[in-house]
């Protein structure tokens, strides 16, 4: 048996594809999802998805949304945003990090909506960094320099 995955951004749909199994962070912690799990519907948080294929592990990142698990092993991850490992790039993740810790500074004590969206943007960029940086790492092992 396997799940039916399917990631879908606003812009575009980032992953689809039979898995063995997935996991993800929701804001009770994370959770792996294997054929035959009861119907459910979380809010997620920012962090790393791990699916796994046959022997393959298949890794991406997301920031908020929703995850629900439908009956007939059916998976979907509604995200604000979400990438694959490959496409992310440190530079980039970096400079987004200092303009959303620049945006947090400035709406302290003014604006409490702007101020919570550049919460969550920090909150998005951190989860990136983290998942390239641990990624890269990975990749990295066993190459020569």
């Amino acid at each position: 048996m396997s799940l039916t995955l399917k990631i879908v951004t606003p812009e575009r749909v980032v992953y689809e594809d039979t898995v063995d199994s997935v996991s993800v962070m929701t804001q009770m912690g994370e959770i792996t999802i294997l054929p035959g799990h009861i119907p459910l519907v979380a809010n997620l948080q920012a962090g790393e998805l791990r699916a796994k294929k046959n022997d393959e592990e298949i890794y991406l990142v997301s920031s908020t949304g929703f995850l629900e698990v439908r009956h007939g092993n059916q998976v979907t991850i509604l995200a604000d945003t979400a990438e694959r490992v490959e496409e992310l790039e440190l530079e980039k993740i970096e400079a987004a990090k200092e303009r959303a810790r620049k945006m947090l500074e400035e709406k302290r004590n003014i604006d409490d909506v702007a101020f919570a969206d550049a919460a969550a943007m920090l909150e998005r960029e951190l989860a990136r960094e983290r998942v390239a940086i641990k990624r890269k790492k990975y990749r990295d092992v066993g190459k020569q320099s």
